[in-house]
């Protein structure tokens, strides 16, 4: 390439930068001065939502995959765990994440620390059943017969994005999703009040106190 192509290449990018630089400069300015001297909370949801779209062409960009889940005890199994929650967040909207702490912590305890049947055998971290009988699933040893099993996934980070899905979604963690969000936008969380509105996961009362020892005594991140 000649000497004065090369410029000319180089000049069109500083100008893209320059250009992009100067419209972020002109909604933020706006948003300041429309609001008064207040944050125009309009505009900053849309650059929180344009950052995200950013965060996912990088993704894509670097064709990165999902990461292997090796483990050999809880140790190596928390590890993993939140290696595959890291990866899931690049692909999930902000206000539908879950906090890393809670995620491993239930994938601890429904599996053994990966170490029951339906986790070794079904990739199966939280024993989420189907009564679909077209969904890959395994039978409870105990109950063979049942019309429900739990379902199998390809991978376990799998089965963890699954779980998002979940409790992204169905009716029953919808108190869930509006205590996340107003704790997102303080910029804290707290796992007791957020795991007081998970308790349909379980029929065991007990289970959100389960879910936040987990937290606590493994020193969760």
């Amino acid at each position: 390439m000649k000497k004065i192509e090369i410029q000319n290449a180089f000049w069109s990018k500083v100008k893209g930068i320059s250009l992009v630089m100067l419209i972020t400069a002109s909604i933020s300015g706006g948003a300041f001065i429309g609001g008064t001297f207040y944050p125009n909370y309009i505009a900053i949801d849309k650059l929180k939502e344009n950052f995200h779209k950013s965060e996912l062409d990088k993704v894509m960009l670097l064709g990165l995959q999902q990461p292997e889940f090796d483990y050999t005890d809880k140790a190596s199994f928390i590890v993993a765990t939140s290696k595959c929650v890291d990866y899931l967040n690049f692909t999930t909207d902000r206000y539908g994440r879950i906090p890393t702490a809670i995620i491993i912590a239930m994938a601890g305890i429904e599996s053994g620390w990966g170490s029951s049947r339906f986790a070794t055998e079904g990739n199966a971290l939280f024993g989420v059943r189907t009564w679909d009988k077209n969904v890959a699933q395994m039978k409870a040893k105990g109950n063979p017969d049942a019309n429900w099993g739990v379902k199998k996934y390809k991978t376990k980070c799998d089965s963890i994005k699954d779980m998002i899905r979940i409790l992204n979604s169905h009716p029953a963690y919808k108190e869930f999703r509006i205590e996340r969000e107003k704790q997102l936008d303080s910029g804290k969380w707290n796992h007791k009040t957020l795991l007081s509105n998970i308790t349909a996961w379980s029929t065991n009362p007990e289970y959100s106190k389960i879910i936040l020892k987990a937290i606590v005594d493994n020193k969760l991140p």
